[in-house]
């Protein structure tokens, strides 16, 4: 009975969420009675020629939705993973989990396994790192990293009968949005170039997950593009003309290159991110460190619109699905725009 929570969760995303062909060629209804997001691109799949170019072409701009956005959320969130505390039993879970996710939906791990082991953690501790190879033969040579922290700081002093911090916001949202855009890349294969997506663990311990990884990606010499993370997506930001903003917003033209490609003013400039110097206080910094490539953080949350950063109240109830299935879906063309331009557009200034 041990995974038995963890099954349930995956099979209700396969339910809601699967992306395989039924026998007459069309894709299975959702959850809401409405058909998947698939189609073959291919007029003849027996030809050599044809087999090699077939790709789903699916519908980014209802790809996700608060159904599935949920299903994943609710697990994530649960009291089960008692606050995914790095090193312990309930975040044990959410790697499963994870992993399942990426199993599910064809991507590769990175490295032996989906288990990265951090090396500088006095616990027994995981990232969760998957690829999904570029299809152009030069450029798939070129990676862009994905990333999000999947641990949060497990159980507090009681409040209310409460004492289990369950992390909906911080960053169950972000880990969510990374899982989405890897569902969708792993059976799109719209990428040229490689994505690495990469679940980090003890982010809440000093950012040690992504010091470990971003070490090791460097001493093997991996040709980083650039990398992109996710953190406190759950909620809308209030009297903004964006939908969320980007720290380090000065450092480089990552704000202009993504609303070229969501065809809309969809990042922009918070100045507090820049007062409490948010940059460096995320996933992000350790690749800036070491790659000194263009490394940042997409974030909504905006210091008045949460008021449980830390506390045992960040709980998935309050969370907006409907605003993470919208980011998600807009942020999927961004990411086609990236893997796929003949150019390394984002840079630092």
């Amino acid at each position: 009975m041990k995974h038995v929570i963890l099954l349930l969760a995956l099979f209700f995303l396969s339910a809601c969420g699967s992306l395989k062909k039924t026998q007459s060629g069309n894709p299975p209804a959702g959850p809401d009675g409405l058909k998947g997001n698939v189609e073959s691109t291919a007029a003849n799949p027996n030809t050599k020629e044809s087999k090699a170019a077939t790709v789903k072409k699916i519908r980014s701009d209802e790809f996700s939705d608060s159904t599935r956005v949920l299903g994943i959320m609710n697990y994530l969130a649960s009291d089960d993973l008692k606050g995914r505390d790095s090193g312990g039993e309930g975040i044990e879970k959410a790697a499963e989990f994870i992993e399942g996710i990426f199993l599910q939906n064809k991507l590769k791990p990175y490295f032996k396994t989906y288990r990265d082991t951090l090396s500088n953690f006095h616990k027994t501790a995981y990232n969760i790192v998957g690829v999904v190879k570029g299809t152009d033969k030069k450029l798939r040579n070129e990676y862009i990293l994905i990333g999000a922290h999947y641990d949060h700081i497990g159980i507090l002093t009681p409040e209310n009968g409460d004492a289990i911090a369950n992390g909906a916001n911080d960053n169950a949202s972000g880990t969510t949005t990374v899982l989405e855009l890897a569902r969708y890349f792993g059976n799109s294969r719209s990428n040229k170039r490689s994505l690495i997506f990469a679940l980090f663990s003890a982010e809440e311990k000093g950012l040690l997950g992504s010091n470990h990884l971003a070490k090791k990606l460097k001493e093997e010499g991996l040709n980083l593009y650039m990398m992109i993370n996710f953190e406190m997506t759950g909620v809308p930001m209030v009297n903004r003309d964006y939908m969320m903003y980007v720290t380090g917003f000065d450092k480089s033209n990552i704000a202009e290159v993504s609303n070229k490609y969501a065809n809309k003013n969809f990042v922009g400039f918070l100045p507090s991110a820049k007062e409490f110097g948010l940059f460096q206080r995320s996933d992000n910094y350790p690749f800036h460190n070491e790659f000194n490539i263009p490394s940042q953080t997409y974030c909504t949350f905006d210091f008045t619109n949460y008021n449980f950063y830390h506390k045992v109240g960040d709980e998935v109830d309050l969370m907006d699905f409907e605003h993470m299935a919208r980011l998600i879906n807009n942020m999927i063309p961004v990411l086609e725009g990236f893997s796929n331009s003949p150019e390394q557009e984002v840079k630092y200034y």
